[in-house]
C-alpha cells in the first residue's frame, strides 16, 4: 500500500536483516499543470545511495530537486514500514530513525516539477542495503504490550549486550511515553539484579488508574558501543488498572490491604526475624507464582529448608516474597521469617488475587537498614523524585 505524503503526514517503520544492492529507476509522466511549471520535471534523489552495502546509522533521505514530492514508501525486507516526515515546501522526507544494519531498504517516491508542484510528474524506485555488525542489542521490555497493570509499574527496558554511558543519551532521546492523560515521568539508568543494563520510565507519582500509555522507541541503526547495535524500532502499550496496594505493619505483623486509598482488608502474618528482618521502603509487584519451593540456598541459607507454598508474589529479585506459609506456627504473632511476610494458605490467596503485577506494597517499622538497589526487582519506588531524576543520562 503507498502512503501518500503531505504536510503533516507520515509513515511507519520497524527493522529487521538481510541484504541487497542499489537500484535506482525513474520514469517521468504527463501533467495537467498550466503556466510557467507546466514543462517542469523534478529530479529525485535518495540517500543512502550506491552500488554496494552502506554503513548503518544515517536516516533515509528523499530529495525532489526542482519540485515538491507527493509520495514516499519506504520498507525493509520484512515488508515493515519507515516512519518519517515531509518537509513543509515538500522538497524532502526524512525518515525518523537511522537505517538498521543488516537489512535491505526499497524507497519508492513520485514528485511533481515546480515550486507547486504543477510540473510533470516523476517516479523513482531505489533499493539498498546496510552492512552486517559484530552483534545485534536487542531489548525485553516490561510491561508486555497489551498488558493491563498496577499503578506502580515502570516502564522498563532490559538489554540483551552493554550499553556504553557515552551512548546512553542518544539512546534515552529516541524513546517516547505518551499517556492519556498526560503524567510526568522521567527516564533513569539501572543495573539489573542479572547484570544487564536497564533504562526505565517512572511516573512522579503513582499512575492514575485507567492511564493508557504508549512507549515507542526510534531505535534502529543506533550504535550501542562494543560492537552493538539496535536494528529496528519498538512500539507497545499497557494500561493501569484498579488502585490497588499494601501496606505491611511489620510490628503489627499485619498487611493491610487498600483500594482507591482506603483500607479494604487486613491480613496477620509473620514478617522477617530480627536477625532477616523484610526490606523497607515502598516495593513493585514483579511477578506471581501459584506454586513455589522455597529454597534456603537461593538467598544465602545453605540448604536449611526445602518448603513448597503457594499464592507466592514476589517483591525483590533477591528473594522478598509475599506467601502462603502453613508451617508457622507464630503468624500474627511473631516475626520469625527470613524476610519474607508469609501468611495462612487462604489469607496468602487473598493478597495475590488483590494485587497485579505492578503494584506497591510498603514495609513500615522493620529493623532493616539494607538499601534495596532499584535493580533488584522493579524497585524504582525506592527513590525519592529528586534521585530518581539523577538517573537520566540527558544532563
Amino acid at each position: 500500500m503507498h502512503v501518500h505524503v503531505g504536510s503533516g503526514r507520515r509513515s511507519t517503520l520497524v527493522i529487521s536483516a538481510l541484504m541487497g544492492s542499489l537500484v535506482l529507476t525513474s520514469c517521468a509522466g504527463g501533467s495537467s499543470g498550466t503556466g510557467s511549471e507546466a514543462g517542469a520535471e523534478a529530479r529525485i534523489t535518495i540517500s543512502p545511495a550506491g552500488g554496494k552495502e552502506v554503513p548503518p546509522g544515517s536516516p533515509i533521505s528523499v530529495k525532489a530537486e526542482g519540485g515538491r514530492l507527493t509520495e514516499v514508501e519506504v520498507k525493509d525486507d520484512k515488508g515493515n514500514k519507515v516512519d518519517g516526515e515531509l518537509a513543509g515546501d515538500g522538497s524532502t522526507w526524512t525518515s525518523d530513525s537511522k537505517a538498521g544494519p543488516q537489512t535491505t531498504y526499497t524507497v519508492r517516491s513520485t514528485a511533481k516539477g515546480g515550486k507547486k508542484g504543477g510540473g510533470k510528474q516523476s517516479s523513482s524506485t531505489a533499493t539498498f542495503s546496510t552492512e552486517r555488525v559484530e552483534q545485534l542489542n536487542k531489548l525485553t521490555n516490561t510491561p508486555a504490550n497489551g498488558q493491563t497493570v498496577g499503578t506502580g509499574m515502570p516502564v522498563s527496558i532490559l538489554f540483551d549486550h552493554p550499553v556504553d554511558a557515552g551512548k546512553r543519551a542518544e539512546i534515552e532521546k529516541s524513546l517516547e511515553v505518551t499517556t492519556q492523560p498526560r503524567v510526568e515521568g522521567a527516564w533513569g539508568w539501572v543495573k539489573d539484579w542479572s547484570g544487564q543494563d536497564r533504562v526505565d520510565w517512572r511516573p512522579k507519582d503513582p499512575w492514575p488508574a485507567g492511564t493508557k500509555v504508549s512507549v515507542k522507541g526510534s531505535l534502529a541503526g543506533i550504535n550501542t558501543g562494543e560492537g552493538g547495535w539496535f536494528a529496528r524500532n519498538y512500539a507497545f502499550g499497557f494500561s493501569i488498572g484498579a488502585d490497588r496496594k499494601a501496606v505491611i505493619d511489620v510490628p503489627g505483623h499485619t498487611l493491610t490491604m487498600y483500594e482507591n486509598g482506603r483500607p479494604v482488608g487486613d491480613i496477620k502474618g509473620s514478617a522477617g526475624s530480627p536477625v532477616d528482618p523484610t526490606r523497607g521502603g515502598i516495593h513493585t509487584v514483579r511477578s506471581k507464582n501459584a506454586a513455589e519451593t522455597m529454597d534456603s540456598a537461593t538467598i544465602g541459607h545453605g540448604k536449611e529448608w526445602m518448603l513448597d507454598s503457594q499464592w507466592v508474589t514476589h517483591l525483590t529479585a533477591s528473594g522478598t516474597f509475599l506467601h502462603s506459609a502453613p508451617w508457622n506456627n507464630s503468624l500474627g504473632v511473631e516475626n520469625n521469617s527470613h524476610g519474607c511476610f508469609g501468611m495462612t494458605t487462604s489469607d496468602a490467596k487473598k493478597v495475590y488475587d488483590f494485587l497485579p503485577i505492578g503494584a506497591t506494597v510498603e514495609v513500615k517499622g522493620t529493623t532493616s537498614t539494607k538499601q534495596t538497589d532499584v535493580g533488584n526487582g522493579l524497585e524504582v519506588w525506592q527513590e525519592n523524585w529528586q534521585q530518581w531524576q539523577k538517573r537520566s543520562a540527558l544532563k
